[in-house]
């Protein structure tokens, strides 16, 4: 069972709805597809709605947390989770209104270095209810202020770049606390790109359940360092192309990097519980 545990909708910063996801996976013979948005699930119900159309296809319902650990913003993927609990929504109510107002407060630093900027210009990109920096930078790009997602981030919007606002994150701790109180899986997301390494021992000794050893941004050396980690201690080992719904040389991202969760014995058995 071939399955994308990584993708993300317009509901968060992606670009796809969860319609045109869903269409896309089944294009690119995929059985299995995980919704992953950055701190929402307002995408699963359509996305679960849309794989009806489809025979033996089937959505993981999940969510990726941003969470902050030693000055360092680290990401937790969350699968199988009951994504209709009081407590997500109350959780993902302030990651939401959290994100408007860190988004209010970057553009007001773009009009103060000489952009024109408004909110609803951001508002365009961002679909959904999110707003987060990718709407941002799209938007300086339809301006003109900068070429690619690239040169906004590198220019304004990264760590210590003059655009760049702090927001609210959960700790991790909190993260991994919060998947496992709505039923679900919890797994780091791209530990490669993880600078502090210690992080990934932390999110173990706090009960993580895996790590996402396959990403599209991670190299053959950062795979076979992370199957290492898994294998030592035992963790689940996903895989998944975080895609965002852009084309990157022409192509989709989405089924280029996956996993067989039928050698996943616990995604194999939520599956099959869920759809029976």
């Amino acid at each position: 069972m071939i399955a994308d545990l990584h993708a993300h909708t317009f509901f968060s910063d992606g670009l796809l709805t969860p319609e045109e996801i869903v269409d896309l996976a089944v294009e690119k013979n995929l059985d299995t597809l995980a919704i992953t948005d950055h701190d929402t699930v307002s995408g699963i119900d359509r996305a679960i709605n849309r794989s009806n159309l489809y025979k033996n296809f089937f959505i993981i319902p999940g969510i990726e947390l941003s969470c902050i650990y030693d000055d360092e913003e680290i990401h937790i993927l969350g699968y199988f989770i009951n994504y209709k609990s009081s407590c997500v929504k109350k959780i993902t109510k302030k990651l939401q209104d959290e994100r408007i107002i860190r988004g209010k407060k970057i553009i007001l630093k773009l009009n103060e270095l000489g952009m024109n900027i408004k909110l609803s210009d951001v508002e365009k990109f961002a679909k959904g209810k999110i707003i987060g920096r990718p709407h941002i930078a799209r938007t300086l790009i339809k301006k003109g202020y900068v070429r690619n997602m690239e040169e906004a981030f590198s220019m304004f919007l990264n760590k210590d770049k003059p655009a760049y606002v702090e927001r609210y994150k959960l700790s991790l701790k909190d993260a991994i606390d919060l998947i496992h109180s709505i039923g679900g899986i919890a797994i780091i997301a791209h530990p490669g790109l993880i600078n502090n390494k210690e992080a990934i021992y932390y999110c173990i000794e706090n009960g993580i359940d895996g790590i996402e050893v396959t990403h599209s941004k991670h190299s053959l050396e950062q795979v076979s360092y992370l199957i290492n980690i898994a294998n030592k201690y035992s963790l689940i080992k996903t895989a998944g192309s975080d895609c965002h719904g852009e084309l990157i040389d022409g192509e989709y991202l989405l089924g280029k990097y996956y996993v067989n969760i039928d050698n996943i014995p616990e995604f194999k058995r939520r599956v099959e519980i869920d759809n029976l």
